[in-house]
């Protein structure tokens, strides 16, 4: 069983998907940083706030003895804005990997087909005329 588990592991499809995954996650890490380190304070200029700060709030909240607000219950619409640029960005430069690799790839050139044999009629005529030749 453990052979076999080792075996399984040790696929190239596998390693290949771990590896990718490891890379996505990192390439995620520079999207993130990019979008709020540069993208979000730009568009935050454009609404004189910082960018993932954004929130429309529902329900005001309180100062408490330390000054800080409790109970504020707030829509974040600008984190979620952030995140979808994020997607968007991650699923482009995907969308162009792809894209490229499948360029690279060598075009499978159509395989011949077999020669076709006799079709079930042929083969229902050839054994009717073989019957009424033995009576």
């Amino acid at each position: 069983m453990l052979k076999e588990f080792k075996d399984f592991a040790m696929k190239g499809n596998l390693v290949d998907i771990a590896v990718g995954f490891v890379m996505g996650a990192a390439f995620k890490q520079v999207v993130t940083s990019f979008t709020g380190g540069i993208v979000s304070p730009l568009i935050g200029l454009i609404f004189k706030a910082d960018f993932k700060d954004l929130k429309y709030v529902v329900k005001e909240g309180t100062l408490n003895d330390a000054g800080e607000k409790v109970g504020e219950v707030a829509v974040l619409y600008g984190d979620f804005i952030t995140n979808v640029i994020d997607f968007i960005i991650v699923a482009f430069v995907m969308f162009m990997i792809i894209k490229g690799i499948n360029a690279t790839k060598k075009k499978e050139e159509p395989k011949p087909e077999a020669p076709k044999g006799p079709s079930q009629e042929d083969l229902l005529a050839e054994i009717r005329d073989l019957l009424a030749k033995q009576k």
